[in-house]
């Protein structure tokens, strides 16, 4: 149990000085946010002075995390896998670390519908990755060309569809709580025959 204590006394260590030092902070600016003086933050970066829980807090604050993510250590469920749903060639993953996000990885095979009035809008935003194929993005009245390896996002609210174009495409998605709201199967347009981004199921 001591020795737990102790590998995560210094990995907290590591992390201080790692997050100071991935904002391109000197000690002083940190020492200065943290309301500690510069001697004090050098003592606890190298460990010749106890960690204490309200200078962690304090620290934490001033390096824009929490408290729960400094102390943070690795879980044993690491490894997560997909929910898959055949039906609509996609399978989903939960992201642990935020509830509110959803990784969707899809394949299609039919284009996107080009009347706006089969397209979807829900609250949310997207983000997506074109792992290959290549994908076409409609958002309302405009049509983009999305090539492997590029990226689009977009906010949910505009009427939008994703469809493939000369050929299948996979996407690599992520959703936000709201977005991934919409694509739930209960929320699929009364037409039957498109899935909520607008590809034929």
């Amino acid at each position: 149990m001591e020795q737990d204590n102790d590998e995560l006394d210094s990995l907290v260590r590591k992390r201080i000085r790692a997050l100071r030092v991935a904002q391109g902070w000197s000690l002083e600016e940190l020492a200065t946010r943290a309301n500690l003086s510069q001697s004090s933050l050098s003592r606890i970066e190298n460990g010749r002075r106890r960690l204490a829980l309200d200078q962690l807090v304090t620290l934490a604050r001033a390096l824009d995390t929490t408290l729960d993510q400094l102390v943070e250590t690795a879980s044993d469920d690491v490894i997560i896998s997909p929910m898959i749903d055949n039906a609509h060639s996609l399978m989903r993953w939960p992201v642990k670390g935020d509830p509110g996000i959803t990784v969707v990885r899809q394949r299609m095979t039919e284009p996107p519908p080009d009347n706006p009035a089969r397209m979807r809008a829900h609250p949310g935003r997207e983000w997506l990755v074109v792992l290959s194929g290549t994908a076409v993005l409609m958002l309302g009245h405009r049509r983009f060309r999305v090539e492997t390896n590029q990226a689009a996002e977009f906010p949910t609210m505009l009427p939008h569809a994703i469809g493939a174009e000369g050929g299948p495409c996979e996407i690599l998605g992520i959703f936000d709580r709201d977005a991934r709201r919409g694509h739930q199967p209960d929320a699929r347009r009364a037409d039957g025959d498109r899935d909520t981004d607008g590809t034929r199921t």
